[in-house]
């Protein structure tokens, strides 16, 4: 499901954001910035992200367990949509030691976390900025020099 494009969009991101819906059916959208895919070897399925500081989306999750995650690469204006059904793992879960591990490679000790925030993905979809769709010929290249002008970024 997540494939060696999605996986690379996702180590190249840094911030992703988590849709959830609570139980009046509010719609809450919260930024997270550790977030690793999961899975056993090529077969990764899953996002772990450290709940940091997340109570809406917990509560979120608990009340309905349908999600929407979404990641675009700043420069290159890309990335992806993907909808599954989360859970939340705490402490005690049997997984969290081993799932803990994924994320606190990213962390450290910086940000503690006691609970992860698990997505089984369901469904992918690419998000591209409108040049891409307007202009056929751009090119991530394209695209980084623009979004790089236009953000006043000068490369080292």
């Amino acid at each position: 499901m997540l494939t060696e494009e999605v996986l690379t969009s996702i180590e190249e991101s840094v911030l992703c954001w988590l849709a959830t819906v609570d139980v009046h059916g509010t719609p809450n959208v919260s930024p997270k910035e550790m977030f690793v895919a999961y899975g056993k070897g090529h077969q990764k399925t899953h996002i772990l992200i450290a709940n940091i500081a997340s109570p809406n989306s917990v509560a979120n999750i608990r009340a309905n367990s349908a999600v929407c995650l979404s990641f675009v690469h700043v420069f290159k204006q890309k990335g992806y949509k993907l909808q599954g059904q989360a859970r939340i793992l705490n402490k005690d879960d049997d997984s969290f030691a081993e799932k803990h591990q994924s994320l606190y490679a990213l962390t450290g000790d910086d940000f503690p976390f006691q609970r992860i925030i698990e997505i089984e993905v369901l469904k992918v979809n690419p998000i591209l900025a409108p040049r891409y769709k307007l202009f056929p010929d751009t090119t991530e290249a394209d695209q980084v020099a623009s979004a790089l002008d236009t953000y006043g970024v000068k490369p080292k």
